[in-house]
């Protein structure tokens, strides 16, 4: 049987469907492409306000590059327990200007926009629970709130910020889009995004063609040989996505480069393909060639231990409360945030946002009628928390 503010709570998200959309609305329609630092301080700013109209204590650490890191509490006097923590981020992948050309729209039941379900609703429900506690005076610890602003480019400034805040907390819950089947993810590659440099040397190609150094040949080389560490049992999965490189036709290419994506699934593969692909770009196959590696960004795995799988029981528990009696744990072979908060020891859950899908493409879409039961979900999963 429900305890009274848990009641209270609940039929108050219920009453928020609309101001939750309205949310929504404002941040979708802020480009925050994840180099545009002013919109997405924009969109932090956007959150900020709605802390302050429910006197939640809130403060920014700054970056000059990226945008700030946005933190809000809630504390419970008295208490010296551990925060759980509602995590979420605000960048996008799409450049400015997107929003003129496809603002938020309603289309029936889904809604539309650029970071609509990757992962705006996701952050709103996180400060509409976090509204919830507030203003019913029930958070049974006390609540902390990140709101990050370059998830979509492997979290170059947020990492040390995600981690001391995962290190510091009880437990975490990531709201990324839930899955588009209507489930939680419970577990997540890891991944590793590089670009390599090949460096050969110029020759005109018809007078001088025994003088040149093809640093596009020994691209071929290495790509065919990084693609052969795929291990599609094992979840091992390489691919060179973008390649670049030559001065013109006539020229033996002087220079090249390739990007890697690397994603795997146990903690483990990660140090033996890495030594892989080292041995690769320091090994030439067209002599003279030499070549460099660059780590342009990094996710970790999202394992889940035993304290996670009680976590994902009791929130599955709260989902069937919410009317979600179908819900269960998913695999994604996506990265995110909540792969450095599991690796540093903290139970973790994500995928907890309002249903959606066709991320990162402009077909992307949101369930409006998922965002009640999936805030209802979350604030009675924290209300309940014992971990």
């Amino acid at each position: 049987m429900l305890n009274t503010t848990e009641t209270q709570i609940i039929d108050w998200l219920a009453s928020q469907k609309q101001p939750m959309i309205d949310l929504l609305r404002d941040v979708v329609n802020i480009d925050s492409g994840s180099f545009d630092k002013e919109g997405v301080d924009a969109v932090g700013a956007r959150f900020e306000q709605h802390f302050a109209e429910y006197g939640i204590e809130t403060w920014r650490e700054p970056h000059d590059v990226y945008g700030d890191a946005v933190h809000g509490l809630i504390t419970k006097p008295g208490s010296n327990e551990k925060p759980v923590l509602l995590m979420g981020h605000r960048d996008t992948v799409f450049p400015k200007g997107e929003v003129a050309k496809r603002p938020f729209t309603i289309k029936g039941n889904l809604a539309h926009g650029p970071g609509v379900a990757d992962m705006k609703a996701g952050v709103v429900i996180n400060v509409f629970v976090a509204a919830a506690l507030k203003k019913f005076d029930a958070a049974p610890c006390p609540i902390k709130l990140l709101i990050t602003g370059d998830e979509e480019i492997a979290s170059r400034s947020s990492r040390p910020i995600i981690e001391r805040e995962g290190r510091a907390a009880r437990a975490v819950y990531n709201s990324e889009p839930g899955r588009p089947t209507g489930n939680i993810t419970t577990g997540r590659k890891g991944g590793v995004f590089m670009r390599f440099e090949v460096f050969g040397k110029a020759a005109h190609s018809g007078n001088n063609f025994s003088v040149g150094i093809s640093a596009i040949g020994e691209l071929a080389h290495k790509i065919v040989q990084i693609h052969a560490l795929t291990d599609m049992d094992k979840g091992i999965t390489l691919n060179v996505g973008l390649v670049s490189g030559g001065q013109s036709v006539n020229t033996t290419a002087p220079h090249a480069e390739g990007e890697i994506d690397f994603r795997y699934i146990d903690p483990a593969d990660r140090a033996t393909i890495m030594g892989a692909i080292e041995k690769i770009i320091a090994t030439s196959t067209v002599p003279g060639t030499t070549a460099k590696l660059h780590i342009n960004g990094e996710f970790l795995p999202l394992v889940q231990d035993a304290a996670a799988k009680a976590m994902f029981e009791a929130y599955q528990a709260a989902a069937v409360d919410s009317g979600l009696t179908t819900l269960t744990g998913e695999f994604a072979g996506g990265c995110a945030d909540s792969g450095f908060t599991a690796s540093v020891g903290t139970p973790t859950l994500c995928g907890l946002g309002p249903v959606g899908g066709n991320v990162h493409t402009d077909l992307e879409w949101l369930d409006i009628e998922s965002i009640v039961p999936r805030a209802q979900t979350l604030a009675r999963a924290i209300l309940r928390t014992e971990i």
